[in-house]
């Protein structure tokens, strides 16, 4: 088993995507806070020099630096040969492609400005509100259809990716039951072994 070593914060999902995998598989590994309201040049060393874009997450992998937490998740399934996706394995990838572009800025994006940034511009709240209660449609629409998981009836690592922040939808001013079959999915989710709720598992 690798040495395995993660870097992250509390309030990101990003991090979470990559926890939330390591805890579903029953990974061993350490884990890290980095605090991400001190200033970058102020943050740890060892932090900085290993990570490329001084963000969270940092995997760190018998010394080897892995960012960006689809990217981290890809090489983990494929080093631990789980929740790969198999014989899925281009529908996984357009997954999580559409979750860094979609999902992944829409949700991040409106929770942070709602939560943290109350004298955001309306408009612009509207229109981050208007792109995820589309995402969160489509979402939808796709789990009324599918297996009990994003790519059949076993997760993945698209279901971490896409769970990333939306244990936090009501952050958003949002509630998940407007979505039902979203919300059953992320139910289907948390009865898993090892799963624990942000809140818990990134602290």
């Amino acid at each position: 088993m690798p040495d395995i070593k993660l870097f992250g914060h509390p309030l990101s999902g990003h991090s979470y995507k990559v926890k939330l995998f390591l805890a579903l598989t029953h990974t061993p590994h350490t884990y890290e806070i980095i605090d991400l309201m001190t200033p970058r040049p102020q943050r740890p060393a060892y932090f900085r020099d290993n990570t490329r874009y001084d963000e969270v997450p940092l995997l760190i992998i018998d010394d080897k630096p892995f960012v960006q937490s689809n990217a981290i998740l890809l090489h983990l399934s494929k080093i631990l040969n789980i929740f790969g996706g198999a014989p899925n394995q281009t529908q996984c990838l357009e997954w999580l492609m559409w979750e860094q572009s979609r999902l992944g800025s829409s949700l991040p994006n409106l929770r942070f400005s709602r939560k943290f940034k109350p004298d955001t511009d309306p408009a612009v709240l509207a229109w981050l509100e208007e792109r995820l209660r589309a995402d969160l449609n489509m979402l939808n629409t796709h789990f009324e259809t599918s297996g009990g998981f994003v790519l059949n009836d076993a997760p993945s690592i698209a279901d971490c990716s896409l769970a990333g922040y939306l244990y936090w939808l009501s952050d958003t001013g949002l509630d998940i039951n407007s979505w039902p079959y979203v919300a059953a999915w992320l139910t289907r989710l948390s009865e898993l072994d090892g799963w624990q709720h942000p809140d818990d598992l990134l602290t």
